[in-house]
């Protein structure tokens, strides 16, 4: 055996130029992975402006409706309100409201933020249509009277109805009284007496 010396093999041995080498390669590869590349943007999306809706927002549908809400079950039939176009659940009206106006949900529409401008002519075309929908709503005295005089005549038909009902009940009440005294006269009459005492006719 040699004197103090110690054998070291077995350790691994290091390139360290090597390593630097994938160090610098690495950085570089990050560098250009940040960098804006010009090239590869995503094309400009012309939007529609914009619009009214044309159907009713259904808010009151399942109102005070009792609902199982399980774990499994598709966001549709969750508690809350669901949107199919963004495919999601809010939870309640207001909420509901928002993302419907909101930017997410028009743009899964293909509309922008931005309202189309109105010229003066389209203007002035939805002016004369709202005064021919207010003129037409507005009552004259005889129509108001013809409605006074045809709900008078409802509430003395539904009047006449209900006296009539009431007399066939009547009707009915006394047959069926008139029935009964004879079972009850009959059955005092074998007992000996006169009746049981009741002060009912």
């Amino acid at each position: 055996m040699q004197g103090g010396a110690v054998d070291n093999t077995y350790r691994r041995k290091w390139n360290k130029d090597e390593y630097l080498e994938r160090a610098r390669e690495r950085d570089e590869k990050e560098l250009e992975a940040e960098r804006p590349r010009s090239k590869a943007r995503p094309p400009i999306v012309q939007r529609k402006p914009l619009k009214h809706r044309d159907y009713e927002v259904d808010l009151t549908s399942r109102l005070g409706k009792t609902q199982v809400v399980t774990q499994v079950a598709p966001l549709s039939q969750q508690a809350g309100y669901y949107c199919s176009v963004c495919e999601c659940v809010v939870k309640d009206s207001a909420n509901y409201l928002d993302h419907i106006n909101g930017k997410k949900h028009q743009r899964a529409l293909g509309m922008s933020m931005r309202s189309e401008r109105a010229t003066l002519k389209q203007v002035q075309e939805r002016f004369d249509i709202l005064k021919r929908r207010s003129s037409s709503t507005e009552f004259t005295e005889q129509d108001l009277d013809n409605k006074i005089f045809k709900q008078q005549e409802e509430e003395e038909e539904r009047k006449r109805q209900r006296r009539e009902r009431k007399k066939e009940r009547k009707k009915e009440k006394a047959l069926e009284e008139d029935l009964g005294e004879d079972g009850d006269s009959e059955l005092a009459a074998t007992m000996g007496f006169g009746g049981f005492g009741s002060s009912k006719k």
